[in-house]
């Protein structure tokens, strides 16, 4: 018999099991950053399931299990998942990283999910992406840099994106299977916008390499790109 799982949260049943006080990733000695990333990776998304289930080629069995077991099925099943669970993870995590300080320390999302994903899951990088012509470069996820915007006060993710992109010159080379995001909004100090507003589908059209796009004059298919 396989290992049981539960499915991600949807539509009204996401509303009746998140919703409330005692619900989501209990923090504890700075874990935000890890209980924020596993709560967006898993409470309402399969796209990343394979990471609880698949036998990769370097996949750590006992780390996939404590994340599969002890965060993912409670969080989908009763919406709440212990920090007990979250520092046995960390724990596990400070054992195989080089890095001693993953149980009291802030991190930044992408140590942990580079570390998670690559060094113990062993998965493939989930994004390609291209600047300015130069050689293609493979991570797991996108974090977003750019200048203070004076005229963006409360920004959606999708102009925080393609204004990154273009402050860059970043494109996509190929459509991801899952595109992991992390806003400018995190760390003790210094946050550059008060409040950010999901947006619940991302246009990545004019973020592709290489894809075809209509002329914003003639509505034929495009042959220049001005940014």
């Amino acid at each position: 018999e396989g290992p049981e799982s539960f499915p991600p949260l949807r539509n009204e049943a996401a509303v009746r099991v998140l919703q409330g006080r005692m619900k989501g990733i209990q923090g504890h000695c700075n874990s935000c950053y890890m209980d924020a990333a596993l709560f967006s990776l898993f409470s309402c998304t399969s796209v990343l399931d394979s990471m609880l289930f698949m036998p990769f080629p370097l996949c750590d069995r006992n780390v996939q299990g404590i994340l599969r077991d002890e965060i993912v099925n409670p969080l989908r099943r009763t919406g709440f998942v212990r920090a007990s669970s979250v520092m046995h993870l960390r724990e596990q995590l400070t054992d195989k990283g080089q890095c001693s300080s993953f149980t009291n320390a802030e991190k930044d999302p992408e140590e942990f999910l580079n570390l998670i994903m690559q060094q113990i899951l062993g998965i493939e990088p989930l994004l390609k992406l291209q600047s300015g012509g130069q050689k293609e470069q493979e991570c797991y996820c996108y974090q977003i840099f750019m200048d203070q915007q004076e005229d963006l006060v409360v920004p959606d993710v999708q102009q925080l994106v393609e204004r990154s992109f273009l402050s860059s010159d970043l494109k996509l080379v190929e459509i991801p299977s899952c595109f992991i995001i992390q806003m400018p909004r995190f760390g003790k100090e210094y946050k550059m916008f008060s409040k950010i507003i999901p947006s619940l589908e991302l246009d990545i059209t004019d973020l592709l390499l290489d894809s075809p796009r209509e002329c914003c004059l003639c509505g034929d298919v495009a042959t220049l790109e001005c940014s």
